[in-house]
């Protein structure tokens, strides 16, 4: 059996589970042993990060690290394309997300309840936000998503990450524009079962912790 431990509202741990989703796997999700940054958990997991798999006595922590061993353990369906260069790229894509994107994304959140809201601090963030996403509409794609009409293992993190930007839009009042490019991907991507799926339960999580995060 599977075991996840995740909280609802982790961005890498929606990752996560979609990738579960798009293998078809059959998981137990449960939360951090003592709550997340708890002595607990950080004596069960060295790192105390979120998410982390449990599986045939191994314990594998880092949503990237967990992906590329659910896809060698379970290689049906494939999410990483046959050739060794279009498998660089999506890989290569994929750390985009994890070390570009997302991190600019992430220093909004501390940002987000308008009592301590410093607007230098906001602008500094949104012009790093727009810069990765004009980059990430400039990475190679051949076809819809990533590599054609199935998810990869790229298209796991981009989507959570996009939802998470439109939440903090219309929190934060952020006025984005997206390049025509990205809302493509966007549109694209929330139309696969596997992402609507996810969607419907992360959107709402992340929503709600956006709006207490704004009331504080």
């Amino acid at each position: 059996m599977l075991t996840l431990y995740a909280v609802p509202a982790s961005l890498y741990c929606a990752k996560t589970r979609l990738c579960l989703r798009a293998k078809s796997l059959v998981w137990r999700e449960v939360l951090p042993v003592g709550g997340y940054g708890s002595a607990e958990y950080a004596a069960q997991v060295p790192g105390g990060n979120l998410p982390a798999l449990e599986h045939e006595g191994m314990l594998l922590s880092d949503s990237e690290a967990i992906s590329e061993y659910l896809e060698e353990r379970f290689p049906q369906p494939a999410m990483l394309p046959a050739g060794i260069q279009d498998r660089a790229r999506i890989r290569s894509c994929s750390r985009f997300h994890d070390t570009r994107l997302e991190p600019a994304v992430r220093t909004l959140f501390d940002q987000v309840d308008p009592s301590g809201r410093d607007p230098e601090r906001v602008a500094l963030s949104r012009d790093a936000v727009v810069l990765r996403l004009d980059q990430f509409g400039q990475l190679p794609r051949h076809g819809p998503l990533m590599h054609g009409h199935g998810l990869t293992l790229a298209d796991c993190g981009f989507p959570i990450t996009l939802t998470v930007l439109r939440v903090l839009d219309d929190v934060m009042a952020l006025n984005l524009i997206w390049p025509g490019a990205i809302s493509n991907y966007y549109g694209a991507v929330r139309d696969n079962p596997f992402v609507a799926a996810e969607l419907e339960t992360y959107r709402p999580a992340i929503r709600a912790w956006a709006q207490r995060a704004a009331e504080l």
